[in-house]
């Protein structure tokens, strides 16, 4: 069980691979208080979760070798808080495709991978959310390309989702945490906050 109090959320960084640095010292500028997950046991110790940019294949393939899919979907499925972002949003995504890859099937979006073009053609496009004007930043993002009918569109960038809700999971094909942009993360660490700590129990065995 978390030991963090209300108001201050503790949120874990899986820490496999990717860029859960940057959403760390974000988080902690909002005054979260981070953990890096690395262990399944670990996330027993979390309020709520961040799955970051990276490479899918390789995070899949980490996942594996640390059992790390049982107590990713058992987090998930306990209703604390998800954060994922690019690679994280094509882990959760119920179809991936360019080309077909596993995946856990526990957010009702298809996705496309790569679908904005390869590393060197990264970009940036501006938008507003929550009242902040920032760059959204794509870096070998994934596309939505259909989302199901109890999936909330938050944001959209040439009328592709690009931040959607399902619950308690919370992903952008972008990343927020390479950017000026704090609405995102800030709703998600309110919605860490309203986390009922004693129905972690059990989450992960």
């Amino acid at each position: 069980m978390a030991g963090s109090t209300a108001g201050s959320p503790r949120i874990g960084l899986l820490a496999l691979q990717g860029a859960y640095d940057a959403h760390g010292r974000l988080l902690r500028r909002l005054g979260a208080d981070t953990t890096e997950v690395r262990l399944p046991a670990q996330l027993n110790e979390v309020d709520a979760l961040v799955l970051p940019g990276g490479e899918s294949t390789t995070l899949l393939k980490l996942i594996d070798a640390f059992v790390f899919e049982e107590a990713l979907r058992a987090f998930v499925q306990s209703g604390r808080p998800v954060l994922a972002t690019c690679m994280g949003v094509i882990l959760l995504a119920e179809n991936v495709t360019n080309p077909p890859q596993r995946s856990f099937g526990l957010l009702p979006v298809d996705v496309e991978r790569n679908s904005y073009g390869r590393q060197v053609e990264s970009f940036e496009a501006q938008a507003t959310f929550a009242g902040e004007t920032f760059d959204l930043v794509f870096i070998r993002a994934p596309r939505i390309t259909r989302t199901g009918p109890e999936v909330e569109t938050l944001l959209t960038y040439e009328n592709d989702p690009v931040l959607v809700r399902h619950g308690n999971i919370l992903a952008a094909t972008f990343h927020p945490e390479l950017s000026d942009c704090t609405a995102i993360h800030g709703q998600f660490i309110e919605m860490a906050s309203r986390i009922s700590k004693p129905n972690h129990a059990g989450t992960g065995k």
